[in-house]
């Protein structure tokens, strides 16, 4: 039997086709893909994928930005998760988190482990998920609070505490074997909802706001501030 190719030769190629040439080979192939299995899925050779990306560091923040929207998308807007009760919105929210893990487990698992590696010359690549993935979060805090409005101060620090508990939980869920089954996606989603909220809450009673789960944050807020101003 002949050997076969991912893919034939080609004479150009963009940073959004390696990206899916790389998510494609952690499916098939695991949490720990080699550049050659990755320019090979791409068609070209690994020289070429260096032409496109700086270095591991440079691919790896583009799967992970990709897999970030994946999920931002699966939410929903800003506006549509201020207006809905907070426990509806936190559900929603790591419901197509953990529905796209369930779609790309190696490619998940890929990102957690992806945060130091080695470079051929010794010195070691970072490549802080954790860190990216709060700042995304920070920003569309920032911007939710702003348009509420919430005192924003401090809100970095609550995005790094929710972002870390979920990544945490997640790798808990994916376990040694890292495909979890869809029967424990409830309770992934369950037990991260409440202590997302948690963190959230303990935000809010912060600045003095005392927000019910099953009522939209804006609706809560609105109520302050009208009893603030008739006071």
């Amino acid at each position: 039997m002949g050997r076969t190719h991912d893919r034939s030769p080609r004479t150009t190629i963009t940073r959004e086709e390696i990206v899916d040439a790389a998510v494609r080979v952690i499916d098939r192939d695991g949490p720990r893909p080699s550049m050659d299995a990755i320019a090979r899925a791409a068609g070209i050779t690994k020289p070429r994928l260096y032409r496109r990306f700086a270095d591991k560091a440079d691919l790896y923040a583009e799967i992970g930005d990709r897999m970030g929207k994946s999920v931002a998308a699966a939410a929903g807007t800003d506006l549509t998760l201020v207006l809905q009760p907070p426990r509806v919105a936190l559900r929603r929210v790591l419901t197509g988190y953990a529905d796209r893990i369930r779609e790309h487990p190696n490619v998940f698992r890929f990102l957690g482990r992806a945060q130091m590696s080695q470079r051929g010359d010794g010195s070691v690549l970072q490549f802080d998920l954790g860190r990216a993935a709060a700042d995304r979060f920070t920003r569309q805090a920032r911007e939710i609070a702003e348009s509420v409005p919430i005192d924003p101060a401090g809100i970095d620090y609550l995005a790094r505490a929710v972002v870390g508990s979920v990544v945490a939980m997640t790798d808990l869920w994916l376990g040694d074997s890292g495909r979890p089954d869809s029967g424990s996606a409830a309770e992934f989603v369950d037990r991260a909802a409440v202590l997302v909220w948690g963190l959230i809450d303990g935000y809010l009673r912060g600045q003095g706001i005392v927000a019910d789960p099953d009522t939209p944050i804006f609706t809560t807020l609105a109520a302050l501030e009208s009893a603030r101003s008739a006071s």
